[in-house]
């Protein structure tokens, strides 16, 4: 038998401590460090792991054979395509977000769209409220099994029972196994149930989806080594006074991580925004200045945002600036370069900037579409809803070229806009556009031609 010793786990991070102090060295957290019981693993030689039985072998990589991933499609499009095109054989998927934000009913959601036996256990509700909430979802699905467990020796002797094909779990934070003494919740019981349900998933080829809970941070709950562990971590994202939510990818395995996946949170559900920018652009009945909209993309989804500047003349003596959703550093960037290259007298001006949407967006390519936002304020003149932008403005006040601007020009003709502002210097595949392009090369040309 193993012998039993304590150590000591910042609850925050995760770092291991040799003795108890109050802050942690890592994270510099205080009053983070518990004291937790562990099992101490028997030391082995190295010699011993020669005569252990060992089924792999050194390869040369062009002798490695390609297995191409199976995947099983959730029914859900938001979902595969933030996923990559579904759920992979035998990966553990972490599925992280605030309370209340819609995890648990966006998985119950899936789980009652499958047409494979999925065995959803929950450690936070009775069989009774998750049988409510699916008829609230109105799911019909007869190989959904529901299991109210935490301890997961028990949930291994149910899944021998009812041998699913995806597991759910809810959540890994409540998990505890009989292997160590800690209380559920603690590093050393995450880190170890973990470990069991990764070694079962790889083992028998099942999907896992765990639902995580995060910190005051914004960090999934636990240790940082969880999110190594597991193959893809997904953020669902949102503000529970607003109807929509995002799902992100933090990390993929078998995928890209800029994909996104949007959805609006409805009494009967979560309901697939197949188009975002019906939610990223605000309906208005009149023209207004200051607004302007961008063709950005997310992974090689394009998508339409609005982008709402504000100028005025600073009543204090310091002009304030503000954005939300956009860097603030690149946008006192973009004002000198105005106030330097175009000539716009903004320095002494308060500029307030705003993506609709509650999104926030790092893409080099909205910054035309900034840039025509401030003027139009600044000038007090309305830009057309039927026109988009999609460029990079340099130090120099040059227009630059931006990546894939084909995709972003059928996407906005695809949604009725009449004209496209970019870069004289991009390379356009297409020339049968039925939407007119405008290409400019300095900031003053696109000003010219906005405004004339």
């Amino acid at each position: 038998m193993a012998k039993v010793k304590t150590t000591f786990f910042c609850q925050n991070c995760g770092t291991q401590h040799a003795k108890w102090t109050g802050k942690c060295g890592v994270c510099n957290e205080w009053n983070t460090i518990v004291e937790e019981v562990i099992q101490k693993e028997e030391k082995r030689k190295w010699q011993q792991a020669t005569t252990a039985k060992n089924n792999s072998v050194p390869l040369k990589i062009e002798d490695i054979q390609l297995n191409p991933e199976e995947r099983i499609a959730t029914n859900n499009n938001e979902l595969d395509t933030v996923l990559g095109g579904g759920l992979v054989k035998g990966s553990v998927t972490l599925l992280g977000g605030e309370p209340g934000i819609g995890k648990s009913t966006l998985i119950l959601q899936v789980a009652l769209q499958l047409s494979q036996k999925v065995l959803y256990v929950s450690g936070e509700e009775s069989q009774s409220q998750i049988k409510m909430r699916a008829e609230r979802l109105q799911g019909k699905s007869t190989n959904c099994f529901i299991l109210t467990e935490t301890n997961t020796q028990r949930i291994f002797k149910n899944i021998e029972d009812v041998q699913p094909e995806i597991l759910v779990i809810d959540s890994i934070q409540t998990l505890h196994t009989n292997s160590i003494e800690a209380s559920p919740g603690s590093i050393s019981q995450i880190r170890e149930t973990s470990a069991e349900l990764i070694k079962f998933a790889k083992e028998t080829a099942t999907p896992i989806i765990l639902i995580g809970h995060i910190n005051k941070e914004g960090h999934i709950a636990g240790p940082k080594i969880l999110e190594h562990m597991v193959d893809v971590v997904l953020q669902f994202e949102g503000d529970r006074n607003h109807t929509y939510r995002i799902l992100r990818a933090q990390k993929n395995r078998f995928g890209s991580t800029s994909e996104l996946g949007i959805y609006e949170m409805l009494s009967d559900g979560l309901r697939e925004v197949s188009n975002p920018s019906e939610i990223l652009i605000s309906k208005k009945d009149a023209d207004l200045s200051g607004t302007a909209i961008a063709s950005t993309l997310e992974g090689v989804r394009p998508l339409m945002i609005e982008i709402q500047a504000l100028v005025s003349t600073a009543v204090y003596g310091t002009p304030q600036r503000s954005t939300t959703g956009y860097n603030l550093k690149r946008l006192h960037m973009i004002l000198a370069v105005l106030e330097k290259r175009a000539g716009f007298k903004l320095g002494a001006k308060d500029v307030f900037l705003n993506i609709t949407g509650g999104i926030h967006v790092d893409d080099p390519a909205i910054d035309l579409a900034v840039v025509a936002a401030i003027l139009s304020s600044n000038q007090d003149i309305a830009i057309s809803p039927k026109v988009c932008f999609a460029a990079e403005v340099g130090l120099a006040g040059e227009i630059r070229p931006v990546s894939k601007i084909d995709q972003r020009i059928l996407e906005a003709e695809k949604l009725g806009y009449t004209s496209f502002v970019a870069s004289k210097y991009n390379k356009i595949v297409s020339t049968k556009h039925n939407i007119k392009l405008i290409l400019v090369g300095k900031i003053e040309e696109a000003f010219a031609t906005l405004f004339a």
